[in-house]
Formats: C-alpha cells, sequence, structure tokens
C-alpha cells in the first residue's frame, strides 16, 4: 500500500491520464467566496440558472457533500484544440464544444484515481466531480495552486493559460497543502474591454445576463433584442475573454482524439449553417455539449446575429 501522504505518487497517475494541473487544499468552509456568492446571487446575475441558488452550504463547505472530507484535490485537462475552426466566413461555437463531452471523458479518468486512493491509498470515502455537483470548482482551483481566478472570471495558470476543464476529487486522505495561485493580471483589462456585451461589468465579475455563453447556451428565451448584432458570430458559447488574454498566447493544445472536432465542423460555412437539417445537426454534434441547446436553440441564437431593421 502507498503511504497516505505520498503525493508524488499520486501526482503522476494524473499526469499519466492526461491531467496536466494537479493541486491539494484542506477542505473547510469557503467564507470569502461564500460571500462573494450570497452578494452575486442577490444581484440576480446567474439570470436564468435557478439551480445556482440550490445547496447554498454544500457549495461553499465540501464537508456538507462528502462524508469526512479532509482534502479537496484538483485537477485541470487541456481542451485547446488541435483543430480550430475557421477565423472567418463561418458561425462560432465555444472551443471546449468542439467534440465529444468531456463530462464523460475525465469521469472515467477521474475513476482511475479515485480506485487508486482507495485501493493502495487505503481511503475510505473518496468520490470525483466533473462539474456534476455543487462544488465551486475555480475557487478550489484557486486555493489548491493551479492558478488564479482571472478579471474574466477563469481560472488562469501562468503556464497553460484558461481552456482547462477543471474537476476535483473529495477525499478522507490528508496531504500537504498546495499554495494559493497568486494573481497575475494586474493592470490588465484586455477581457474587459474585448467583451461585445459588457458582461464583465467590473474586474473579477461577470453579469450572466449579459454573457453570449449564458445567452446561447444557459437561455431558453428569445436572445433580448438589445444585444442583437453584438454577438459577433457566435451560436454557441464564446471565448472572446479567453482568446484576448495574453496569458493563452502560448496555449498548448490537447492530445486527446475524443476532443477533436468532426471534420464536417471544420468545413462549416455561414452558408452551411443556414440550410442545416436537424437530421444533418443531430449527426454532426452528436454526443457533443452543443445538444444542451439543440437545433431549436441554435436556430434561436442565429436569429440574434443580426441587427433587426428598424
Amino acid at each position: 500500500m502507498v503511504s497516505k501522504t505520498d503525493k508524488s505518487y499520486l501526482i503522476a497517475k494524473a499526469r499519466e491520464l492526461g491531467f496536466v494541473l494537479f493541486g491539494t487544499s484542506k477542505a473547510e468552509y469557503l467564507e470569502k467566496d461564500a460571500n462573494f456568492l450570497k452578494e452575486w446571487l442577490a444581484q440576480g446575475k446567474q439570470g436564468t440558472m435557478s439551480w445556482m441558488n440550490h445547496h447554498f452550504d454544500k457549495r461553499t463547505n465540501p464537508s456538507l457533500l462528502q462524508d469526512n472530507c479532509k482534502t479537496v484535490i484538483s485537477l485541470a485537462f487541456r481542451y485547446f484544440p488541435r483543430f480550430p475552426q475557421p477565423v472567418d466566413g463561418t458561425y462560432k461555437i465555444a472551443k471546449y464544444a468542439y467534440g465529444k463531452d468531456y463530462h464523460k471523458l475525465l469521469r472515467k479518468k477521474l475513476k482511475v484515481l479515485v480506485d487508486i486512493l482507495i485501493d493502495e491509498f487505503g481511503s475510505e470515502s473518496s468520490r470525483g466531480f466533473v462539474d456534476s455537483a455543487p462544488i465551486m470548482e475555480k475557487a478550489w482551483a484557486a486555493r489548491s495552486g493551479l492558478g488564479w481566478i482571472g478579471k474574466n472570471t477563469n481560472l488562469i495558470n501562468r503556464k497553460e493559460g484558461s481552456f482547462l476543464f477543471l474537476c476535483e476529487i473529495l477525499t478522507d486522505l490528508e496531504f500537504d497543502q498546495d499554495l494559493p495561485g497568486k494573481d497575475l493580471c494586474k493592470t490588465c483589462t484586455q477581457c474587459i474591454d474585448a467583451c461585445p456585451t459588457n458582461a464583465l461589468d467590473q474586474p473579477y465579475q461577470l453579469d450572466s445576463t449579459r454573457c453570449i455563453s449564458y445567452m446561447t447556451i444557459e437561455r431558453k428565451e428569445e436572445i433580448n433584442p438589445e444585444f442583437h448584432g453584438q454577438l459577433q458570430d457566435w451560436i454557441f458559447g464564446c471565448d472572446i475573454c479567453q482568446d484576448v488574454c495574453p496569458w493563452n498566447r502560448n496555449s498548448v493544445s490537447h492530445d486527446e482524439p475524443k476532443l477533436d472536432p468532426r471534420i464536417e465542423l471544420l468545413k462549416m460555412t455561414k452558408p452551411s449553417w443556414e440550410y442545416l437539417l436537424k437530421e444533418e445537426f443531430d449527426e454532426l454534434f452528436a454526443g457533443s455539449a452543443v445538444k444542451r441547446a439543440g437545433f431549436e436553440g441554435v436556430l434561436k441564437n442565429k436569429k440574434a446575429l443580426t441587427k433587426p431593421v428598424l
């Protein structure tokens, strides 16, 4: 059996699975983050995402989510694409949704690590989470030394940038704690300046109701006419605040084939999208996060890409 404190062994196994960042933090109440979240919710900046109001106590205290939780293990997996969409001449989807849904992919990888914690470290209570429970992923990632939460509200690592999937393991084992990430945004405001809908109404805070990703994925109703013509051809999600971030200039692409887009997607032009049939949509995005919006949702988003004629 591996020593219960031998974190280096677990890190090596995580890297074998493709995780590029690994950090640990003591499981405890997130007082500062809880206060921020409470005020943010009170301001209604979550929009129609009512689920964010649920399980507040569990969201801010992992000990209420997992029995005898002592450590939060945070991990990150690259998703910067090997084969990006053309820059011009087509409607755009967020890079994270190019290939197969990442939830299933990372859940299987986390299970390997959880099994190691149980079988080789002697854990009696360990569980992995991939955007599937009320956990403040970015807060824990920052506390675990994976990076810092930038002015665009994304987790940023000075080497890897921000095109990263985050996930966690809650465990009853105790490990040495990593130092929190240091904020390196400094005076930069490129993400704030580049947002066409002013969703980053102040540094480090996102107004979801003005965010293109929210409007094209989470919001099911028609997009407010106020934002028509401001979506800059984003039809599902948005990467603007990440694309302009200086820390993403040297982003390294993933090497996971399941995250690669179908070749048909890379060939899509605006006319292709205009005449896309539901059957073609279902085939093109089978197993993709784009199915969350659905064919009708994409049609709704497309209506808002141009300004209405007055």
